[in-house]
């Protein structure tokens, strides 16, 4: 699932005219720029989170929805982590023209965090749906969540990469369409 900047390098010309240093340039931007989306909608979820406790309901918890709300505060916690280290890997890099590295590390840690957002997704979901209308109904929940989140971010775009990937050639998109993998 995961991709190598050197091997996108060698990729066929994807119709931009854009050296290996602007590509991996062009790459890092557009990651920072998923860290920028995934950060505010983790950061609200985060918030939520975090006011529970001070809710009166929340003395009502059983101890199976303590751990699942522990172990929510714990992932969103992780989650900031997962996307503050692309930056600080930044840091670490800066002026050191390793470009490659940066990039690649990032796509991976960055892979992980959407893996934890989908966690928190579903086990938020649950939570709520737990503690108002019952194990059940939040069970059967988590579970659509679960399989709509497979289907969206991992079938879907498996089965369009898969699509594309016969069309390879140069990209005949005109700027703005959209479409085209953003690391290519």
């Amino acid at each position: 699932m995961g991709t190598d900047s050197r091997d996108e390098l060698e990729e066929p010309p994807s119709g931009r005219n854009e050296t290996p240093a602007e590509k991996l340039d062009r790459n890092w931007y557009e990651l920072l720029q998923e860290v920028r989306v995934m950060q505010t909608g983790i950061q609200i979820l985060a918030g939520f989170l975090l006011t529970l406790p001070f809710q009166q309901k929340f003395a009502e918890l059983d101890s199976v929805q303590i751990t699942v709300y522990l172990g929510l505060v714990f992932v969103s916690a992780s989650i900031t982590a997962l996307l503050l280290t692309a930056v600080n890997m930044h840091r670490v890099f800066f002026r050191r023209h390793i470009r490659v590295a940066l990039v690649d590390n990032s796509d991976r840690i960055i892979r992980g965090a959407m893996l934890f957002a989908g966690l928190i997704l579903i086990g938020t979901t649950w939570l709520i749906f737990d503690m108002v209308l019952g194990r059940t109904a939040a069970t059967i929940t988590g579970a659509v969540l679960v399989l709509l989140l497979v289907l969206m971010w991992v079938i879907l775009p498996l089965a369009i990469r898969r699509k594309y990937a016969d069309h390879s050639g140069p990209a005949t998109e005109q700027p703005g369409q959209g479409g085209e993998d953003r690391r290519r």
